[in-house]
């Protein structure tokens, strides 16, 4: 007999938003957005208003410029809230290059080595992409050898692995709790842990050690959640914060290399101590290494966390959806892909520059202008999803959201991240009754 869960308050901290079915502004002073002069995605509590802002956006100013917010003197940012203008940018590298590429270029330019990076910028994974894929050649070169036989294509291998863990904590669920409903804040012991016990398995990182991985996961992430404004900047005293809490990452992973580089198991960490780069012929060093895990760590945790979080609240929210799901698992797919469009994990990145002068929706945007592309906002364009705040487990082309961006530089652990989502709620669906909010 399934118990049901009875879910605890589900905390969504700095992602708390409210949307036009289930409004909920409580959690900062800021008002709702009513004309464009009162729209702010990046202000204190903006996180609640992002969907009244999305809709006002659309009609009013789908391109919309901050003055002065380009990564050169006198140049603007431009926020793109359109379905059709973010795929078009994010397909175009060329048209399009990304700010990372380009940073990297000019890091090559001047001939320094990863650990010159890393001495000067603090960064593992700059360091790292410096000499493993500053071109869009090596990028596809780095994808294709070294991440995705792990967390691309090859992530089907961890099928087992991932329903272990998933039953695993619904196992301590029911230790703590007895038989019969029980109620559980669902993001400290499901959708947090989840995805950190998966990402530690993949690397081969011991799961005793998760509280000292999630602390640096969090520091890892701090400009994406803490940061300030479309460039995600923080304050000294945060690079300072987060430098501090980062201590002993580096010297960890390299304390597991060179055990791996001894005695290897089957895991990416012993894999890439083994590899032979065949775009670079030759192996990887430590800090090449070292920065994958980087970027693995910054990929792998909080994207699918938030998905899981978001999912339990659109099952709250949708009455019959989850016994809807019980009973036909061949729509679990599709409700996995119209959650993450309908509450992105990621809301908007500035990671593209315009090369040449561009035209979005009639608005001219010099070259050399910054882009943020507000995910979150294409993702519900009623011009590309017909009632966009609809959960529709009959939609077609369900994975037409940019939850992970698209085209070349398409996110590149999306397939694991909906591999883990998919298998969540499936192991959730056989061992639960039902889902609400306590």
């Amino acid at each position: 007999e399934r118990p049901s869960l009875v879910m605890g308050t589900v905390r969504m901290e700095e992602r708390s938003v409210g949307y036009p079915q289930h409004v909920n502004h409580d959690l900062s002073a800021m008002g709702c957005p009513v004309h464009l002069d009162d729209v702010d995605l990046f202000g204190e509590g903006a996180q609640e208003h992002w969907y009244e802002a999305y809709e006002i956006l659309h009609r009013d100013a789908p391109v919309h410029r901050l003055d002065g917010g380009g990564l050169t003197p006198g140049s603007d940012a431009f926020i793109l809230t359109k379905h059709a203008d973010i795929t078009m940018v994010v397909k175009d590298p060329v048209r399009f290059p990304s700010v990372t590429t380009m940073r990297l270029g000019k890091l090559v330019e001047q001939g320094l080595s990863g650990e010159e990076v890393y001495a000067a910028q603090n960064s593992l994974m700059t360091a790292s992409m410096v000499t493993l894929r500053p071109t869009q050649e090596l990028y596809f070169r780095h994808r294709k050898e070294l991440t995705d036989p792990w967390v691309g294509p090859g992530a089907f291998r961890h099928r087992e692995m991932i329903a272990q863990h998933a039953n695993a904590l619904i196992d301590e669920w029911i230790a703590d709790s007895g038989a019969g409903d029980f109620e559980v804040e669902f993001i400290s012991r499901f959708a947090r842990p989840l995805p950190q016990r998966v990402m530690a398995s993949i690397l081969g990182f011991p799961l005793e050690d998760m509280p000292r991985l999630a602390a640096w996961g969090d520091a890892v992430v701090m400009p994406f959640v803490q940061g300030h404004g479309h460039r995600h900047e923080l304050t000294p005293e945060q690079i300072d914060d987060m430098v501090a809490r980062l201590d002993g990452f580096q010297e960890y992973i390299y304390e597991h290399v060179t055990a791996k580089r001894a005695d290897p198991r089957d895991d990416m960490v012993s894999f890439l101590c083994d590899a032979h780069y065949q775009a670079l012929d030759r192996k990887l060093t430590d800090i090449e290494i070292a920065g994958i895990v980087h970027a693995m760590i910054i990929g792998g945790l909080e994207t699918t966390q938030y998905a899981l979080e978001e999912q339990a609240q659109l099952l709250c929210e949708f009455p019959g959806t989850f016994e809807r799901l019980r009973n036909d698992r061949s729509k679990l797919r599709n409700f996995v892909e119209e959650s993450m469009r309908m509450r992105s994990p990621t809301h908007g990145l500035s990671t593209r520059v315009t090369a040449n002068d561009e035209v979005f929706q009639g608005v001219p945007v010099p070259a050399g202008s910054l882009l943020h592309m507000r995910f979150g906002a294409a993702n519900v364009d009623a011009d590309e999803f017909e009632c966009p705040f609809d959960l529709d487990l009959d939609r077609e082309g369900v994975s037409r959201h940019v939850t992970f961006s698209a085209g070349p530089r398409v996110c590149p652990g999306a397939t694991l991240s909906r591999l883990e989502q998919q298998i969540a709620w499936g192991v959730l669906l056989d061992r639960l009754e039902s889902i609400e909010y306590g």
